[in-house]
């Protein structure tokens, strides 16, 4: 068989030219490196600094405000989990009570599709018995991201028109502006499962009750949170026909300052109206928080950019930073005492970019290493300035198929497996230099007259057997690690 495969490929130059060309054109389309061919269909290998090693975990998340972590232990934990036990392929629940809220963790087997054990959850989580958990709480799946999807961390900061910090910016605005601006913006992004928001001040209006106003009106705490919650209803009724037109009748009711909430009417003494300002005081203030952001000692308002399961970091991160360019000239300015203009402008802190491109840089130093000093050895050695080239030629060859490899076997390009590709280079240049020097050497012993051919195949006849035996013996002493699992066999 391996007469017949170098006889082929020797016999037939046009084919292995041809297949050879075009696995390099193939491989610089799915290449992590950018070479700016833009003639050429981009389907790049995901590029990651660092491999992903965590477990096939999905979280389950229930808010319960307000209540004790006991309580939400009994009444939402407990009974969670152990009807989630029942999803198939799950190797093991962990679970975590906090106040106001629970976590639940679900570790499914290695070999189970990332994307299958979130729709099993979902069926369960929509198929709970009746009374299982209190009363409007409802448990929501986490994001469809692992441990380390997070890839872009920012702050909102007020800067002047040359870039400098200006200020000027409460920290609830800067909030408000990230909860219903920036965020909802990045989310658009590709490849983004969610955009958290992390530190300020969530503004609210806020009613504080005069217990001794209630008293003297008889109104209880219940009285007030429905008078509350029906001041902000847009009602819908039938329509009215009028001179042969049609009219929808709507009683529009959604608060929009603090005057609407006030007027809110609580319960009538004497048919005279009682108003929520008659017993409390409504003003606007901050959400009770459980931690804050703090950058440089001082607190900031940010949020953190997640990447979807299986998505490529290195294009997420660049979509959310072309969006972030999409939507700067948008974002809100004022114009402080001293007539500076302070616009609210995002400014990164952590971008995984950096490390992305230093790791792919690593590769290319050391191809590019090596590809010289397989030169410069084959030059000293055999005195002979084509086949360093030729052998040399081969090293980059094998990467781009080996990226290929990557790209359809689903490999991410970390530093591990780039680290791995750097090494297997010296066992390409090994092999090279053997069927190099053989081929020389038959040249030089071979009758004058021999076909160039004919040489070329008994030379790589004579050594093919080794050389095949050679990497043969390689690749098989990997086979006991290509069999691990867990952690151990996405490492590998």
């Amino acid at each position: 068989m391996l007469k017949s495969i170098i006889r082929f490929f020797l016999d037939n130059t046009l084919v292995s030219v041809t297949a050879v060309t075009m696995l390099c054109i193939w491989g610089v389309s799915v290449a992590p490196f950018d070479h700016g061919l833009s003639f050429l269909p981009r389907d790049p290998v995901p590029v990651d600094a660092i491999p992903d090693i965590g477990e096939n975990q999905q979280i389950v998340f229930t808010r319960w405000p307000g209540r004790s972590p006991q309580d939400v232990e009994d009444q939402i934990t407990y009974p969670l989990t152990t009807t989630l036990l029942g999803i198939p392929g799950i190797k093991s629940v962990r679970s975590n009570s906090m106040f106001g809220f629970s976590s639940i963790y679900l570790v499914f087997e290695d070999d189970l599709e990332f994307y299958w054990t979130r729709s099993r959850i979902l069926e369960k989580l929509n198929a709970l018995p009746p009374g299982i958990l209190p009363d409007g709480v409802a448990p929501s799946l986490g994001p469809d991201a692992t441990a380390l999807g997070q890839i872009f961390w920012y702050t909102l900061e007020g800067h002047d028109s040359e870039g400098n910090p200006a200020g000027g910016w409460d920290l609830h605005e800067l909030r408000s502006v990230q909860d219903f601006q920036v965020r909802y913006a990045l989310l658009s992004a590709k490849g983004v499962a969610e955009v958290a928001s992390v530190g300020g001040y969530v503004r609210e209006y806020q009613v504080d009750i005069d217990p001794r106003k209630m008293e003297t009106r008889d109104i209880s705490i219940t009285q007030v949170m429905d008078a509350i919650k029906q001041s902000n209803l847009d009602v819908g009724a039938q329509t009215m026909e009028i001179n042969l037109a049609e009219y929808f009748v709507r009683g529009i009711g959604s608060v929009k300052s603090l005057k609407d909430v006030e007027l809110a009417v609580v319960a009538f003494r004497n048919d005279i109206p009682v108003y929520l300002r008659d017993i409390a005081t409504v003003s606007y203030g901050p959400a009770g928080r459980r931690g804050v952001l703090d950058k440089s000692g001082a607190e900031a308002v940010g949020g953190v950019v997640v990447a979807r399961y299986g998505a490529n970091p290195l294009e997420v991160i660049e979509g959310v930073k072309r969006k972030i360019k999409e939507i700067a000239p948008g974002l809100p300015s004022r114009v402080l005492s001293d007539g500076t203009v302070s616009r609210i402008t995002i400014v990164p802190f952590y971008d995984r970019s950096g490390l992305i491109m230093e790791t792919i840089g690593t590769l290319e130093e050391a191809l590019t290493l090596e590809i010289l000093i397989t030169v410069l050895v084959i030059i000293l050695m055999v005195m002979n300035l084509k086949l360093s080239l030729l052998v040399s030629g081969t090293l980059p060859v094998a990467v781009l198929i080996c990226f290929l490899a990557m790209r359809y076997l689903g490999v991410d390009a970390n530093v591990v497996a780039l680290s791995g590709i750097a090494i297997a280079i010296g066992t390409m240049v090994d092999m090279g230099i053997v069927l190099s020097e053989s081929m020389l050497r038959r040249m030089e012993t071979s009758p004058p007259g021999t076909s160039l051919r004919t040489i070329v195949y008994k030379a790589t006849l004579e050594v093919g057997s080794a050389v095949v035996t050679a990497v043969s013996t390689t690749v098989i002493s990997f086979f006991t690690g290509f069999r691990h699992g867990g952690r151990r066999g996405k490492t590998i």
